[in-house]
């Protein structure tokens, strides 16, 4: 059943002693465990207001978490001419979508932003530019209303950048991996299959092509072949029919930009929605 998310008027004490002790010990100086990078397959923006089996899991991914500093989410939504993140204390709560019910457009997620990590992302890659216009899109909060449903913990969006190659924006990020000793978590934001056009409502069996490249890319993941997944026009059919366009599969490709070799990967959300929509999603530990 539909209802809305919007975030708690009063957050228990426990959660926010929790949040602010993490970014107390970060600011005095004191050692965070490193934070894993994760991909979220974020599909339907109604999965922000309904009970299912992906917000369910979203849901428990978040009281698995170590609490993070702050997180920095591509989202698959907001595509630039050059690299941007969010730089205001307080981004707004974006709804960038129509004709959906009025419930998805009751959702605020007030999470604050960080200005002072915007400025250190944009010190430490050079070619990430602050931007404080934007927000927080349904790429974002869609899933983090679940995830950490307080909105306590500071987000940071950064956009997908189509005047780059996957292989260019693959490696504009690499540099950021130092951030996950900082309590920052990375969250890509997309689908690895992702054909709207296809995409059956009243059908739900999933096209061949779709579990072939959902297959595929799984094996690819566990294998560590960044490679194969940067250059996936070389992939064949099941390549082509999954990605018309690339912009929601980029945030996974960025997603492993920041991982180390020999990580950990657990899978979640490993399904096909709408018959052409890859939910699967990971994280790398």
């Amino acid at each position: 059943m539909a209802h809305s998310n919007t975030p708690p008027s009063k957050t228990p004490q426990s959660t926010i002693h929790r949040a602010e002790d993490v970014v107390r010990e970060l600011r005095d100086g004191k050692p965070s465990a490193k934070m894993p990078v994760m991909f979220v397959g974020h599909g339907n923006p109604m999965n922000a207001v309904t009970d299912n089996a992906f917000s369910r899991e979203w849901a428990k991914i978040g009281k698995e978490l170590t609490v993070p500093r702050a997180i920095i989410c591509m989202s698959a939504h907001w595509l630039t001419k050059g690299s941007f993140i969010t730089a205001m204390p307080n981004p707004i709560t974006i709804h960038d979508f129509f004709g959906f019910p009025d419930a998805m457009y009751d959702v605020k997620y007030p999470a604050p932003g960080d200005p002072p990590l915007a400025s250190e992302v944009c010190q430490i890659v050079k070619g990430i530019e602050e931007d404080h216009e934007w927000g927080l899109d349904h790429g974002a909060w869609s899933f983090l209303v679940k995830m950490f449903p307080h909105a306590d913990i500071p987000v940071l969006q950064l956009s997908v950048d189509y005047s780059k190659s996957p292989e260019q924006q693959y490696g504009l990020t690499r540099e950021l991996t130092s951030l996950r000793e900082k309590g920052v978590l990375f969250i890509g934001s997309g689908n690895i299959v992702h054909n709207l056009r296809a995409a059956s409502f009243d059908n739900a069996t999933p096209y061949d092509w779709a579990l072939e490249f959902d297959a595929m890319s799984k094996k690819l993941i566990e294998t560590g072949d960044h490679q194969a997944l940067v250059h996936y026009k070389k992939l064949g059919r099941a390549a082509d029919m999954s990605i018309p366009t690339d912009e929601h599969y980029r945030p996974m490709l960025t997603t492993l930009a920041l991982s180390d070799p020999n990580e950990r990967v657990r899978f979640f959300n490993e399904a096909i929605d709408a018959a052409s929509i890859s939910m699967r999603s990971f994280i790398l530990s």
